[in-house]
């Protein structure tokens, strides 16, 4: 693999104490509240004063990715890979998915077919990448077609077969690639990722909002968390429409006015934890039950006293911790 230039500046400037702290602390931050971004202008700003760890390139060549700037997110990512990164064979996921984007296919199957012939993916990895060596192979025998080849690889990537061999965050990102398409020729393929229990929550639940927001009729069956509920996009609530969960924000908000911080927490939470549920509401449990849960959830984060602990309902409590959990997308 040809190594492209350094992506560092060798000249050192003046910087003020903690300068570079306070930006990893922001850039990573950012990325974990998928502000890309925000999270972008951090570590570019990083690099005027320094080189930045492996960890934290692998950060922003995601962040990158996510933006879909592939060209620059290659170039950090075959730097990252030229210098023999700890988490090779993640990298090596993350630098194939941005080659994927790039329609190098012809590259992908070259680099794929040469880390199995030297035994350098593990065991546990093998059959992830032979699904992209195939993945690819089919991308190349649609690209040489005389056919308008968007739907169709569409279709191939979202079969549940290729589907379910993605990466979540790469799972997330060709479902969000579609918010701008009809998605009604994709419904079948879409309705599978919806209704299948293997797929991550969070990845059902920006399926299911995409047929939500172009408002597609049809029964969908849900079941997450032992719960099942059937559905109609066409009349579903969008996740911050429910009737639930805007009572529950409403209380909230009522509750923190004059706790800026804690508020900004706890409806940080709140929002990843509806879309790991949605379209369930927290199984039942009462406005007032989970706004008590989250405020008491995220006081005892912060360090912060907490009055009235014997009212908090315990399910309500383990549910938040479970759902914590699912929340926290890999590779990011």
């Amino acid at each position: 693999m040809k190594r492209k230039q350094k992506i560092y500046q060798n000249e050192k400037i003046v910087m003020f104490p903690g300068t570079v702290e306070r930006l990893l602390q922001q850039g990573h931050a950012h990325a974990e509240k998928f502000e890309y971004q925000e999270a972008i202008q951090c570590f570019q700003d990083i690099l005027q004063y320094e080189e930045m760890d492996e960890h934290t390139l692998h950060v922003y060549a995601y962040c990158l990715h996510e933006t879909r700037q592939f060209e620059q997110a290659r170039e950090v990512v075959e730097s990252l890979l030229a210098q023999g990164p700890s988490q090779y064979i993640e990298t090596m996921e993350l630098y194939l998915s941005i080659c994927m984007e790039l329609r190098d296919f012809q590259h992908v199957q070259q680099i794929v077919r040469s880390l199995l012939e030297e035994n350098v993916v593990p065991n546990s990895s093998i059959e992830r990448f032979t699904s992209i060596y195939n993945l690819s192979e089919k991308l190349l025998k649609l690209s040489h077609s005389e056919q308008s080849i968007e739907e169709e690889v569409t279709e191939v990537v979202l079969s549940l077969d290729v589907f379910l061999h993605l990466p979540v965050y790469e799972q997330l990102h060709r479902l969000q690639s579609l918010s701008e398409m009809n998605v009604r020729p994709l419904i079948d393929e879409i309705r599978t990722i919806i209704e299948t229990e293997e797929v991550h929550p969070i990845v059902r639940s920006v399926a299911l909002c995409l047929l939500v927001e172009q408002e597609v009729n049809g029964d969908l069956t849900i079941r997450k968390f032992e719960q099942t509920l059937t559905v109609n996009p066409m009349t579903l609530p969008t996740p911050d429409e429910l009737p639930v969960t805007q009572s529950v924000k409403k209380i909230v908000n009522e509750r923190l006015e004059k706790e800026s911080s804690t508020l900004e927490m706890v409806q940080y939470v709140l929002t990843r934890h509806i879309l790991v549920t949605y379209p369930f509401e927290w199984f039942g449990a009462s406005a007032e039950k989970v706004s008590e849960g989250y405020i008491h959830y995220v006081h005892s984060l912060l360090g912060q006293e907490i009055s009235d602990e014997s009212e908090t309902d315990n399910k309500v409590m383990e549910l938040i911790q479970q759902l914590e959990k699912f929340s926290d997308i890999p590779e990011v």
